[in-house]
């Protein structure tokens, strides 16, 4: 994914935006920016290294002080939109951090997160002070802008991916959560999506502080429960039984056996990586009142040292009627992915219903 956006970042690219610097102030070296910026081994960066370059290439060309750049870029900025313009948050975290510039910053994240994003520049400031920081998160909290709104969250996230980890708030989230408080029932779906994801990464360090705030939130609003449904979705993969009776699970015991049958089958069972199978399963559920079911399979794939690691697979999750008989087909690939390379030998597969097994087979998987 990184090899292929970091394609643009190319020279008519710098040269775009160099014209945009140099429209408001005249004494940008244009040529100068692009040759430096692109100067060896820039065909070895890959995205964020080439990110860092241009931040850094930029500061070097505008040589004035911290505030008069701002000024500049602020000039300009109306047109610098998406993803590829991250390094003008960037500026600010790598140049703006000096306590004299504290506010300045933020008020220049605020202002650059509208047309791009701040949630990765922010953390720096988080870092060195996290106390400061979130109290500034928590007036972003109430802005108009739903991306300022959204960097409120995003950016204080304990496991934000391609960011700078937060470990203070992996050892103790009490800070984040008064934000999310804030945002529990944002009218932006942008914003609800990364306060679920927010509580997801507090999920897997403090699964009950997410559990008691989901308490705590759950029927307030349709958005908000929208927000607790997403934000314990690893629990509820993990099959916690807190989570699981939260959201109306139905239960198992030895004596009531939520699934009274099952059978789970695969074909071929031996195959080659890269080839494919199909996975049948059918399954009853017991007699009564209707039942909340998440049905997923699970391999336990061959790792490279013989070990095995299991992995979840989302097959339906429904409430359906008392004694209903469920079915399905499922074509599973055994390509190697970026995210996962298959190794040969014996992989069991397992039908699990609300987290219990009920039926498993076996598949051997072979090379060529």
């Amino acid at each position: 994914m990184a090899e292929a956006l970091k394609a643009m970042y190319n020279k008519e690219f710098l040269r775009r935006f160099g014209e945009k610097v140099r429209a408001v102030y005249d004494a940008f070296d244009m040529e100068g920016f692009v040759a430096t910026a692109m100067d060896e081994p820039w065909d070895g960066l890959e995205l964020k290294a080439r990110m860092r370059r241009i931040t850094a290439t930029l500061r070097a060309y505008l040589s004035i002080r911290y505030e008069e750049a701002l000024d500049v870029l602020s000039a300009m900025d109306e047109t610098c939109i998406g993803f590829p313009y991250l390094f003008l948050p960037d500026f600010v975290a790598v140049y703006g951090q000096e306590v004299e510039h504290w506010e300045l910053s933020m008020k220049a994240l605020e202002r650059f997160t509208q047309k791009s994003s701040s949630e990765f520049a922010i953390r720096p400031f988080l870092l060195s002070d996290p106390e400061r920081v979130m109290c500034q998160m928590r007036i972003w909290s109430q802005h108009p802008n739903e991306h300022v709104r959204r960097l409120a969250s995003e950016g204080c996230r304990p496991r934000l991916p391609w960011g700078v980890s937060l470990p203070m708030f992996k050892r103790d989230p009490t800070l984040v959560i008064p934000v999310l408080e804030r945002l529990k029932a944002d009218p932006s779906l942008y914003v609800r999506k990364s306060v679920a994801n927010n509580l997801n990464d507090i999920a897997k360090d403090h699964p009950a502080v997410v559990l008691e705030t989901a308490r705590r939130w759950k029927g307030v609003c349709p958005h908000t429960d929208w927000i607790l449904r997403q934000g314990c979705r690893t629990l509820i993969r993990k099959a916690d039984p807190e989570a699981m009776e939260l959201f109306g699970y139905a239960k198992t015991t030895d004596v009531v056996p939520l699934v009274t049958s099952a059978s789970l089958s695969v074909l071929p069972t031996r195959l080659a990586i890269g080839e494919s199978c199909e996975l049948k399963y059918e399954l009853c559920i017991r007699e009564g009142g209707p039942a909340h079911v998440r049905i997923e399979y699970g391999i336990d794939f061959v790792k490279a040292r013989g070990h095995t690691s299991r992995k979840l697979f989302l097959l339906s999750d429904k409430t359906v009627p008392g004694g209903t008989c469920l079915t399905g087909i499922r074509t599973h690939n055994w390509s190697n992915l970026t995210t996962r390379h298959h190794y040969p030998g014996e992989h069991r597969i397992a039908l699990l219903v609300n987290g219990c097994e009920v039926a498993n087979v076996g598949l051997v998987l072979y090379s060529f």
